[in-house]
């Protein structure tokens, strides 16, 4: 098998902006942190509605029969991971089966080819390469660019507006990997928020900005989060 070859890499579903070029895929190096990860990092969140463009977003084996209810965003700093630190933005869409919620990750880019290769392969999370410049914090600004196949910026900028609190994480994502199969994940966790208001700005030569929406949106600054993710079960 030749590496612009590898389906586990270039088979998972995402929006044009989570394209993986040839040049890249090329040089991504084999994937030696299989799930599950433990991980530790800061973030900021915020969240806005779902509509049309949202369901649009979710992969194809998904888009039949769900909607886009809501979409949270987020610019996270990892400092410890299986593959080391690294910094990640990303787009998830809501969505729901019966009364079952579940998160898809539309649109995820990350300074780091081991967790590309990482996020793909294990839970299909449609990984790209991106570059970051910042810091997480109240009045602090974040910017994530697109760093290989199509162009895209994502700012973010946060105002706390409320005490650091406790928050428990229980969650589902579900993904569309390579021929169409479609996995679930459990994500566990916990974290010290603090409530923000969150200014977002979203350019992209894609679709990216039609439903991650630029503007104000609520949201938190994650001061500390540590959360676990398995190993997919497919349907």
């Amino acid at each position: 098998m030749t590496a612009t070859s590898r389906p586990e890499i270039s088979g998972v579903a995402g929006v044009p902006e989570t394209l993986v070029s040839d040049a890249l895929l090329s040089r991504l190096p084999a994937n030696e942190a299989p799930a599950p990860w433990a991980v530790h990092s800061q973030a900021v969140i915020w969240y806005a509605r779902g509509g049309a463009s949202a369901t649009q977003a979710l992969p194809p084996a998904l888009r039949s029969g769900h909607r886009g209810l809501a979409v949270v965003g987020g610019v996270v700093r990892y400092d410890e991971t299986p593959v080391g630190p690294y910094d990640e933005v990303f787009g998830l869409v809501g969505s729901r089966d019966g009364r079952r919620g579940f998160g898809t990750v539309s649109f995820m880019s990350v300074d780091s080819e081991a967790s590309i290769v990482g996020g793909r392969a294990n839970w299909g999370m449609p990984k790209t390469l991106g570059a970051f410049e910042g810091a997480i914090g109240s009045g602090r600004t974040m910017t994530a660019r697109g760093a290989d196949a199509v162009g895209w910026r994502v700012t973010v900028t946060p105002r706390v507006i409320g005490p650091r609190i406790p928050f428990s994480m229980k969650a589902v994502t579900r993904q569309e990997v390579s021929e169409g199969r479609v996995g679930d994940s459990r994500l566990d966790g916990k974290a010290r928020i603090r409530p923000a208001l969150v200014k977002v700005e979203v350019e992209s030569d894609g679709t990216l900005a039609d439903w991650l929406r630029p503007g104000w949106h609520l949201g938190a600054v994650v001061d500390e989060c540590t959360f676990s993710l398995a190993p997919p079960t497919y349907s």
